[in-house]
């Protein structure tokens, strides 16, 4: 991962950027390796403070990021997995920034789509945490503006995968986005897998969101709702 030499192949033309999630705890020891090891190039992206900062001028971070990264690979466009905010920020990028004519898939694992009502978010704000305050579910201006109207803009295929046992975006099914089905693919782990109990922080480690992932980026379109993954 991370390496400035990579040039993506015919098979995987779109450089994959991983974007972790408000205080940085996302975990991409899975995604990372395993999209790598497919003949990917991947790239982990750091912004906003460990996540914490306006969500806005983190999507800008990401902005100047892609730019780079296409310049450097010659790559027409991006495929963005992202976990939490991280799922949900760049969709501000592509919104707002330019974003839409540069991603050809954003894969969201637990996003924080329409915010949470989970009290974290509220002890995250008291200490500092911009972000925070602007994922609460109840009166934020940025998520109110971001899901005015089009909640899926441009030609981006969007693929959303949640567990129905997340604590932190709740209610999980909050994370789910409306669009048109041929772009739009919301996920629950426990349709296709009801032993899968994994939660919102472990969802990047988690073997069967991985196939799902694999599945998103390897086909036209997103996540094909019909696939069935192996369970764990």
């Amino acid at each position: 991962m991370d390496s400035p030499d990579c040039r993506p192949p015919a098979q995987h033309p779109d450089p994959v950027v991983l974007v972790h999630g408000t205080f940085a705890t996302t975990s991409w020891a899975l995604v990372g390796p395993a999209l790598a090891s497919n003949g990917y190039c991947v790239f982990t992206f750091d912004y906003g403070n460990r996540g914490t900062g306006e969500i806005a001028q983190s999507a800008q971070e990401l902005a100047d990021f892609v730019d780079r990264l296409l310049a450097t690979t010659q790559a027409q466009r991006v495929s963005i997995v992202g976990h939490s905010e991280g799922g949900m920020m760049p969709r501000y990028y592509i919104r707002f920034l330019g974003g839409a004519a540069k991603v050809d898939d954003l894969i969201g694992l637990s996003p924080s789509n329409h915010g949470t009502q989970s009290p974290m978010v509220l002890v995250g704000a008291a200490m500092g945490c911009t972000a925070c305050a602007e994922q609460e579910a109840a009166g934020s201006p940025f998520l109110d503006r971001l899901n005015a109207g089009d909640e899926t803009p441009g030609s981006v295929d969007y693929t959303v995968i949640q567990t129905a046992y997340d604590v932190v975006v709740t209610p999980y099914d909050s994370a789910f986005l409306h669009g048109p089905a041929d772009r739009v693919t919301n996920i629950t782990l426990q349709t296709r897998c009801p032993g899968d109990i994994t939660g919102h922080l472990n969802i990047p480690t988690d073997p069967v969101a991985m196939q799902w992932i694999e599945n998103a980026l390897a086909r036209p379109g997103p996540a094909d709702p019909a696939f069935q993954p192996r369970c764990q």
